[in-house]
């Protein structure tokens, strides 16, 4: 289904495209928006910073898991010699603290990706403003982005990579 939907996308591209070119000139450069990050300087302490994040993250859930496993085998160890309401009890604790590990793991992940957008938007911003300028410097009608996979075919654009590096003060 997706794959009809960027073929149709696609198709109707060429046509406006094509439509277009009669009326004035098309001039369509590429980029690819993941190499151009990579190459940001400001990326390693990012990716850093999320890295650190998500080892803490990672640690407090490590804690609970290890908290998880000692009832466990607290439970099953001393299960047989337990009265109903003390095994009622201590099922109800693991049952609880699964179910706050989950509840962690769900928020840890949504946290994370969070952490990532406040990291990495004011670059992703800077990027998109230095491909903008790019394009309007340089007389672009259209200027797509290889690196997201969108795009099938670009053998006759420019790659703008060179410009959009100059503009951002990349060697």
């Amino acid at each position: 289904m997706k794959a009809i939907k960027k073929g149709v996308l696609l198709l109707s591209l060429v046509v406006l495209i094509s439509g277009y070119s009669f009326s004035q000139s098309v001039k369509i450069g590429h980029i690819d928006s993941n190499e151009i990050l990579s190459l940001m300087p400001q990326t390693d302490s990012l990716t850093q910073a999320l890295k650190a994040y998500n080892d803490y993250l990672g640690q407090q859930l490590n804690t609970m898991a290890q908290e998880y496993q000692s009832k466990l085998t607290e439970y099953q160890n001393n299960q047989a010699t337990m009265s109903d309401l003390i095994r009622q009890t201590k099922e109800k604790e693991i049952t609880d603290l699964q179910a706050r590990i989950q509840a962690f793991q769900s928020s840890a992940d949504q946290d994370l990706a969070s952490k990532q957008a406040e990291l990495f938007n004011p670059l992703i911003e800077k990027v998109k403003n230095a491909i903008t300028e790019v394009a309007k410097e340089n007389n672009y009608t259209y200027i797509f982005d290889v690196g997201t996979g969108a795009l099938l075919f670009y053998e006759n654009g420019d790659d703008v990579l060179p410009l959009v590096k100059k503009k951002l003060g990349i060697l």
